[in-house]
């Protein structure tokens, strides 16, 4: 033991650092959480993956079904959740709904976790 604390205290100093930096609120953790929630379904990440590697940048919800293999009302189900979250952008054309990966959403959630 050095100085004239006690081993448990001068282990508790070295351990446990106040944080440096500034905690998320609860309405941005609220806010944060949605993107995470979102992605925390493997369609989901697969329906986002779809889109985002798609040449033109963005898919009609009937060319979402046959590769997740999921009917149309669970892609829209899905579908609404990314949208929620932020994570895509949904543009009605007649009959059918397209979406579009948001550019930065998931970038801005690892950088408000992440120190600079």
């Amino acid at each position: 033991m050095t100085g004239s604390g006690s081993p448990a205290l001068e282990l508790r100093a070295a351990c446990c650092a106040p944080p440096s930096g500034e905690a998320l609120q609860a309405p941005a953790a609220e806010e944060l959480a949605k993107v995470f929630r979102a992605l925390g379904d493997p369609n989901r990440v697969r329906l986002l993956s779809l889109i985002a590697a798609s040449d033109s940048g963005e898919m009609c919800i009937c060319d979402l079904t046959d590769p997740v293999g999921l009917s149309q009302p669970t892609v829209s189900h899905h579908m609404k959740q990314l949208a929620e979250a932020g994570l895509v952008s949904r543009e009605q054309r007649g009959r059918w709904a397209y979406f579009r990966v948001i550019d930065g959403t998931l970038m801005a959630a690892a950088k408000t976790l992440l120190p600079a």
